[in-house]
Parts: C-alpha cells; structure tokens; sequence
C-alpha cells in the first residue's frame, strides 16, 4: 500500500546547503512558535546570503497582529495565510526590478503550537511555502497542517526544522517538471524523520500551475507515503483539517466499502445516529457523523482506483455524508485516533455481516493479550459499538442471536450487558438483504436490479459517470 521509495536519503544540513549554493532561489523564513529551526538549517548550512532575504519571529501577539492583520486565532490556516501574503508581498515588491529577472521567489511561514513546560495542550501547526517555479512566473502556494508528537519542544523544533528544510527543498527540486502531479514532493516531506515523531494530516496545493491538481489525491497519497494514517473531506469533497471537525464533539463512525452506498447505509446511518443521540452524554445537534473507508478497502494505487476511491467520496458527499480515510484497520486503533480530538462519546456502527471481524482471535495478533486485550482499548472512555442487523441464511441476525465461538459467548454477554455492544434497530427490512459487494458485481456485469439496491442520488450518478464497471446498453 505504501510506496516510499528507498533512494539515499539526504540529510536536511544537505537539502539546505544545495538550496544555498543555488542562484535562483531566493526568499523569507518567517517562523512563529517552536524556534526558527528552518532558517537555523539554512545558516548552519554555509552560504545562506545567497538564500535567505530575511528572517523573522513575531511571537508576541500584538507585533504579530500589527504586522500581518487582527487573527481569530493565531495557530490557524488564515494566519499563515497572512503571513505569506504579507511577506511574500514584500519580498516582490522590494527585490522584484533588482533581481527579479534572474530569481525565483519564495516565502515559508509556519505558526505552530508547540509542546509547553506548562502545558499538555493540542501540539500542532500551520505551515505554507509561496514560491516561482521559474523567474517572473506567477506564484504558487502548498499548506499543510502538522501535529508534533515528541514529548518535549526541543525535539518538536528540532522536527519541524527538518520538515520545513525538505519542503523548501523538494518543491524546487521534484515540482518544476512535475507540477500536475507532485506525488514525488509528497514522498520527500518527512526525510530523515520517523512517521512517530511529526504527522502532516492535510495538504492543499493552489496557484499557478496547480489547477489541474486534484487535492483529494494528494491527501489520499499522504497516507500511502506514511506523512499520515488519516485525511478527511467534508460533505461539499473538500479536503478538511481532521480536527477542524472533529474537535471537542462526540463522534459517530460507520465503516464500510460504500462501493457503492446502498439503501442499508443509508437505514444504518438513521439508524445509528438515533441510537448515539440517546446516549445520556450527546446532543443530536452536536454530533459529528463520519462514513469511513479504510486503505485495505481503497486496494491498489492506480488511475483506475484513484478514479474509483473518487467516486466513493462523491457518492457519499451527495448523500451529505463527510468522509475519513484512515490506515487503522483495527478498531481500537480507529478508537484511539478519535480521542486525539474529543473526549466525548464515541459510537462505531456496524453491519453484524461484519460482526466475525470484531471476534475474531486472528485479528489481534501481536497484541499480548489478544482479544481481551483488544476489546479492552476499544471499549473505554465512552465508546460503544453499535450492530445494524442483516439478513444471513434467510433469517434476521441482529445483535441478540448473532452467533459467535463458544469460547468468546461471555465476552459477548459482558460487552452487551454493560452496554457496550448495543443493537441498531433495523430501519427497513426490505433493505436489510441488500449487499453492496453483489450490487457492484451487478453494475459490472451489466445485469438489472442493481438500481433498486442504490439511493436515487447514487443510482444517477453510478450512470451518467459510468462508475464501477457500467455500461450503458447500445
């Protein structure tokens, strides 16, 4: 699933000095939270005056707000958008008639969170580069959203300097052929890293040269380069910031294929969304409800599958669902995700077609204590699992006769009994035989039927888009 390439790595002191001992690349580091690591790389380097116009840190919230403007808040994608503005204004207008001809110029800025002597609070960052790909060109600009997971500053700064140094690298060194589609940039961003100590959850690419720039893919390809195990897009397809959304809300999840979202998802969503709302700790309009496709569903990377897993999202957006795409195949891992975000309940719907996963030994290999183990991280801290029944040998099975191993029947009885495991009241029977796995092997095969198995809304677009295989008759 993953692709990061095995090419010799540079060190970030490397990255720096080539990017110094280049003509054409010329710029501002401004830097506000966690040090100025960046700029730091670039002079320990050598040779930065043939780099770096300027460098600057307005900590203080007043300096900050006289130079780039009055900020709702100042760890925030609008800051940082400020910043490159301002600077990046600056850097044209005074250099631009002197040195304009011969120079491509860029600014980085980041405003971040950092880890606090005082503090435990949500480590995390804004960071944007603004730069010419070739001289007088127009200007293009990449965001990100960072989280720092080293335990103390000096190792987050330390981390950050090495993500901003292969950033200022890599877009002028795997961008300038490449520019509709900077998958190569992507895999180069946490260089000399390991994926435990810094996580780039978003990214967005826009400008000049960038049109054409699906911005879906490219956060899709943050997880299969290992920046990332989650990305997230809202209800309207856009690539969101996880805890944008997320933050402080009790959160509902359905997992599933959704290839295609049939009539069951759409009586499992009303129907687990009713159950979470009765839960004493949630209020209806609070919640935050998420259709979740996992990397293991998505298959290959490929045109072919980058277009599928598109379709998916939009399918789902038009039945006003937002999307998260994660790598965590495991529940309690999914589980664990979320509390980054909210300490507020948590409800995982379920198909019991997918009931075996839950109970199966197999599934929590590697973990000392198995499925007890398991069970235990994934039901704790107000988390339950809600299971939407199926029709299975011709008979209903809901949650009350869904049958398991002998060995796991009390484990069964405990999670139910304790109200962790609750049943999700089916919403139409009609609907419960339908299998999203057959429908798509209906589409494919260009047999009728499938249509009755799909909301309208999905129905019209699986035909005018012709997606999953079908084919209009001639």
């Amino acid at each position: 699933m993953h692709d990061k390439t095995t090419d010799t790595i540079q060190t970030a002191a490397q990255k720096a000095l080539a990017i110094n001992l280049d003509e054409l690349r010329y710029g501002t580091i401004v830097e506000i939270g966690a040090g100025q690591e960046v700029a730091r790389h670039f002079f320990s380097a050598g040779a930065a005056a043939g780099t770096v116009a300027k460098t600057m840190s307005a900590y203080d919230m007043q300096f900050s707000d006289e130079i780039y403007g009055k900020v709702g808040r100042y760890v925030s994608h609008e800051r940082v958008e400020q910043m490159l503005d301002h600077e990046y204004g600056l850097l044209v207008s005074r250099l631009g008639e002197s040195r304009g001809e011969q120079t491509t110029f860029f600014t980085y800025a980041s405003t971040v969170a950092a880890k606090s002597f005082n503090s435990d609070s949500h480590c995390h960052g804004h960071v944007g580069m603004r730069f010419q790909l070739h001289p007088n060109a127009a200007h293009s600009t990449i965001y990100f959203h960072v989280r720092m997971m080293d335990d103390d500053n000096q190792g987050q700064c330390e981390a950050l300097g090495v993500m901003g140094t292969n950033i200022i690298h890599g877009v002028f060194n795997h961008l300038h052929d490449n520019l509709n589609a900077p998958k190569a940039f992507i895999q180069r961003l946490l260089d000399s890293l390991d994926s435990d100590r810094l996580e780039i959850d978003f990214i967005q690419f826009a400008g000049y040269g960038f049109e054409q720039v699906e911005n879906r893919l490219m956060n899709l390809y943050l997880i299969r380069s290992w920046c990332t195990r989650s990305v997230m897009f809202d209800a309207n397809g856009q690539s969101i910031i996880p805890t944008s959304v997320m933050r402080k809300s009790p959160i509902m999840i359905i997992r599933g294929s959704f290839k295609p979202p049939t009539k069951v998802h759409v009586d499992m969503f009303e129907s687990g969304l009713n159950t979470f709302a009765r839960n004493s700790g949630v209020q209806p309009e609070d919640i935050v409800s998420l259709a979740e496709i996992t990397m293991t569903e998505l298959g290959g990377e490929s045109s072919d599958g980058d277009a599928e897993f598109l379709a998916r999202v939009d399918l789902l957006n038009a039945l006003g669902h937002s999307v998260l795409i994660s790598d965590y195949f495991r529940y309690f891992r999914l589980r664990s995700w979320l509390r980054r975000f909210t300490s507020e309940p948590l409800a995982i719907t379920l198909s019991v077609l997918d009931f075996h996963t839950l109970f199966n030994q197999a599934y929590y290999e590697g973990l000392e204590g198995g499925i007890l183990e398991g069970m235990g991280k994934l039901f704790q801290d107000n988390t339950q699992v809600y299971v939407y029944p199926s029709i299975i040998d011709n008979r209903i099975v809901t949650l009350d006769n869904v049958q398991v191993d002998s060995s796991q029947r009390y484990l069964l009885k405990y999670l139910v009994d304790n109200n962790l495991l609750l049943d999700c009241p089916y919403i139409s029977e009609e609907n419960l035989p339908i299998s999203a796995r057959r429908t798509a092997e209906m589409i494919e095969a260009g047999k009728g039927g499938w249509e009755e198995n799909v909301p309208q809304s999905v129905k019209e677009r699986i035909i005018s888009q012709n997606l999953f295989g079908y084919c209009a008759e001639d």
